[in-house]
């Protein structure tokens, strides 16, 4: 039996992601110069990524 047309997966890995991971956030962070060191990566707050 196939999958019915509505499972199917489109693109894939292709389309952009809308969150980050917490490496990719405490990697922004620093960048922005708001990272202070020695603090927890739990509990972030949100970031909006570039572009």
């Amino acid at each position: 039996m196939s999958k019915h047309n509505s499972l199917k997966a489109k693109g894939g890995a292709e389309g952009k992601r809308s969150v980050m991971k917490r490496f990719e956030r405490v990697k922004l962070m620093k960048e922005r110069g708001v990272w202070k060191d020695g603090r927890s990566p739990i509990g972030l707050p949100k970031t909006k990524g570039e572009g």
